[in-house]
């Protein structure tokens, strides 16, 4: 018995530590995060709640790079609504995103003036699939094709839709679903 209690506090111990503890957290928020260029990590409940984020999966040298104007501007607009768009560099279509977080962020704000959160540059697809974008993969049961597919979550922390790469931040598709996101 003392065995399994120490092995149910030390799961608990981990969870906290990795900010993954939250029972009334919905699982598509419950991740912590390393913003992009730093160590900060940012759980995405506790930063998150109750908002309607916009996930994206970015590149630098990508033929929709200049969708990061539309995004800054999307976030601009709407962020006062509730939306969030989150930024994720992926260098796994095409080497389309091979410099460091550094370079990205430098290249991010410099050439865009992009404000919105950027985090850690992860894989989107193949063996190691960064857990958060299992978990989006999962619940929308579509996968990214290419650079700058967009998963929808609402405001309760659940997957509303999500949207390939070729649609662009101004869709009037996508700016409908982000209407109804933020009307919940």
């Amino acid at each position: 018995m003392k065995i399994l209690s120490f092995a149910v506090f030390m799961a608990l111990m981990c969870g906290a530590v990795l900010g993954e503890t939250s029972s009334d957290c919905p699982a598509l928020l419950d991740f912590s995060l390393r913003k992009l260029g730093s160590e900060e990590r940012i759980h995405l409940c506790e930063a998150y709640r109750g908002k309607a984020l916009l996930v994206v999966n970015t590149a630098s040298r990508c033929a929709f790079t200049d969708q990061y104007e539309g995004l800054e501007k999307l976030y601009r607009e709407k962020a006062g609504a509730g939306l969030v768009v989150l930024g994720f560099p992926s260098n796994d279509f095409g080497n389309q995103e091979p410099g460091g977080e550094k370079k990205i962020k430098q290249f991010c704000k410099l050439t865009y003036g992009v404000r919105f959160p950027m985090f850690e540059k992860v894989h989107v697809r193949g063996d190691n699939v960064h857990p958060f974008y299992r978990a989006l993969i999962q619940a929308a049961d579509s996968r990214p094709k290419w650079n700058f597919h967009k998963y929808l979550i609402g405001r309760d922390g659940r997957l509303i839709d999500d949207f390939w790469s070729g649609t662009s931040p101004e869709s009037s598709r996508l700016q409908a679903a982000i209407d109804r996101a933020l009307d919940q």
